[in-house]
């Protein structure tokens, strides 16, 4: 009775310990973060290039606020990847800036502030 006791605990813990190691990924992420842009050609380029990563379900940026908010499925790619496909573009996110030759390609009237 004791071996039999002892190995259900054993189990227990083993299964414990592997649902803890594997964190579980939100299909749903909701994230938001600053996107530098000024007119609706940025808002058009922007949401563009958030579509293309993989795992973006909704992605909207607002020109006024400079916000842009996504829904994310983790599983398929990161806010990082995120962050990086906007920079590719020509425009600076907070985690993300975008490379002078990116930024250059930007029409005028698209061509924000730098900080």
């Amino acid at each position: 009775m004791k071996k039999l006791v002892l190995i259900a605990i054993i189990t227990f813990f083993g299964f414990s310990a592997q649902a803890q190691t594997q964190a579980k990924k939100n299909k749903n992420l909701k994230y938001t973060t600053e996107v530098n842009g000024n007119c609706e050609q940025c808002k058009k380029r922007i949401e563009k290039a958030a579509f293309s990563v993989p795992g973006v379900k909704t992605a909207s940026w607002d020109i006024s606020s400079h916000e842009l908010s996504v829904i994310l499925n983790e599983e398929k790619s990161s806010t990082q990847d995120l962050n990086k496909a906007i920079a590719k573009v020509g425009h600076d996110t907070k985690e993300v800036k975008a490379t002078e030759a990116d930024y250059d390609n930007l029409h005028s009237c698209c061509k924000y502030v730098r900080e």
